[in-house]
């Protein structure tokens, strides 16, 4: 499998109050669709498939909400695009492929999401990393 192309066609980011003291996240992801795509444009040696999702991030207590929505385009070998396409008509997909294509929605998403929070003044909704001065080392006592 390999990623060929992604892009959000829905953005919005909504704060409903302007403090709140403490906060909880809760971060979704939804498949709403996947289906076979048949393009002039694109072309691979595989089979291309669109991935149409949903990410979105609830700041509780109605605090804030973000959603992104969106579609990432595969190139798939044809065996497996049958398969994935055949699971997917009982909205069921393989472990190994829900974790490859939620890799890649958590990767993008979590750029936009944090730049979004940022142009709004929003917590980050995932902990950044940050730096800390070293512990001071303890001085050996010499051995009496």
């Amino acid at each position: 499998m390999r990623v060929i192309g992604f892009s959000f066609g829905k953005i919005n980011i909504e704060r409903f109050k302007e403090t709140s003291e403490s906060l909880k996240y809760n971060t979704k992801i939804d498949i709403s669709n996947i289906e076979p795509l048949n393009s002039d444009f694109l072309k691979t040696k595989g089979e291309i498939l669109k991935i149409s999702f949903v990410y979105s991030v609830t700041y509780d207590p109605e605090y804030a909400k973000l959603e992104l929505a969106g579609s990432l385009l595969l190139s798939v070998e044809p065996r497996i695009a049958r398969e994935i396409l055949k699971s997917w008509k009982d909205k069921e997909i393989s472990e190994d492929f829900r974790l490859f294509i939620f890799n890649v929605i958590i990767r993008k998403s979590n750029i936009k999401a944090l730049q979004l929070e940022d142009d709004l003044g929003l917590p980050p909704h995932i902990p950044l990393p940050t730096l800390r001065k070293p512990e001071p080392k303890e001085e050996s006592q010499p051995k009496q």
